[in-house]
């Protein structure tokens, strides 16, 4: 013989009646426990004080402190999504520059080797920015394709330098190494914020590697041309 259930509680339709239900199932207090270590003390205090209430006053006073206590514990995730595609944004513009600055070194170099060592990292450094860019529209951003303010300032003072005086090879490894060293200070100061998380991190993080390793060939290439 089936035994009758028990009927079904009705969901709360308002905030009143959310903070009637959060008082009959308890859940008030371990609402406030589960707040921040920063928080602790006073939620403890609070517990205490709302034990001391009256029922009404319960009712009353609960409906907005539960309310404010499952904002507090909520995960901001789309706050956390705009922070992560603004790191993203601004270090794309740095990859950018990397990709120009390279592919300047592929124009101006007259060694065959150092050339094609070039266009190399020009490739790696338009697979950087396709991958990031990935990250980026996935977080709701644009794909970002610009550059730095200083790196547009920077080739335009090589343009003029350039019309004076031809480079040389120790020139050209010169302007790379300055290059690669601020891209790597682009990734440190990205993955110093903590903004990136997940597969977007471990992306950032394996390109800030491989950032590092082309900076000390490009000192190794720089000291062969002494």
């Amino acid at each position: 013989m089936n035994q009758p259930s028990a009927p079904a509680t009705p969901e709360p339709k308002n905030l009143l009646d959310q903070a009637q239900q959060a008082l009959t199932n308890g859940t008030v207090p371990d609402l406030l426990s589960k707040v921040p270590d920063t928080l602790k003390d006073a939620s403890d205090k609070t517990v205490s004080a709302f034990n001391k209430l009256t029922t009404t006053q319960k009712v009353v006073g609960g409906a907005l402190l539960a309310a404010g206590l499952a904002l507090l514990i909520t995960p901001k995730k789309k706050g956390k999504a705009k922070r992560e595609a603004a790191a993203l944004d601004r270090l794309l513009l740095f990859v950018n520059d990397r990709i120009e600055g390279y592919k300047r070194a592929v124009a101006e170099s007259k060694d065959a080797q150092l050339k094609s060592y070039y266009q190399q990292l020009v490739s790696q450094s338009q697979q950087f920015a396709s991958s990031l860019n990935g990250y980026l529209t996935a977080k709701g951003g644009d794909r970002e394709t610009g550059t730095t303010l200083k790196g547009k300032l920077y080739r335009k003072l090589m343009d003029a330098q350039a019309v004076v005086v031809a480079r040389d090879e120790k020139a050209i490894l010169a302007a790379n190494v300055y290059g690669e060293r601020w891209a790597i200070k682009a990734y440190k100061k990205a993955l110093r914020r903590n903004a990136l998380k997940g597969q977007a991190r471990e992306a950032v993080e394996k390109q800030f590697a491989t950032s590092k390793q082309t900076y000390k060939r490009l000192k190794e290439l720089t000291a062969q041309q002494a």
